[in-house]
């Protein structure tokens, strides 16, 4: 059972690293190219297990609606929206235009996966 949750964990990280800068996606979303439909709550306990050091972009993935999914009062979410405003993304509200940011990948991008993925911030 291990094996399986952290073989499914590197999968959904692995989705993360291919949002491109500048670009967000909902965990529902993520889940859904990672090969796990209606795994939008996985999404979220992979990422609250990253290993230390990692450098998956955490801070791209958002609700569906676009919300920052942090209290707006906690250092998760000035980190989350400083990180995102760095790379152009507007947030307004502790929101996201999902119809300007979101990332839709193209056919292409998902079976070659052209990844900058394990880039620096």
């Amino acid at each position: 059972m291990k094996a399986a949750t952290e073989k499914r964990n590197e999968r959904i990280w692995a989705t993360i690293c291919d949002i491109p800068k500048g670009s967000v996606a909902n965990y529902g979303q993520v889940a859904e190219i990672a090969g796990i439909p209606r795994g939008a709550r996985q999404v979220g306990y992979a990422l609250r297990h990253l290993p230390k050091g990692h450098k998956v972009p955490w801070y791209r993935v958002i609700t569906s609606s676009g919300k920052i999914a942090f209290n707006s009062d906690t250092a998760a979410f000035e980190e989350q929206s400083k990180r995102l405003a760095r790379e152009g993304v507007a947030i307004l509200n502790g929101r996201v235009d999902m119809k300007k940011y979101r990332w839709q990948p193209d056919l292409d991008e998902l079976l070659w996966k052209p990844s900058a993925a394990w880039d620096d911030d």
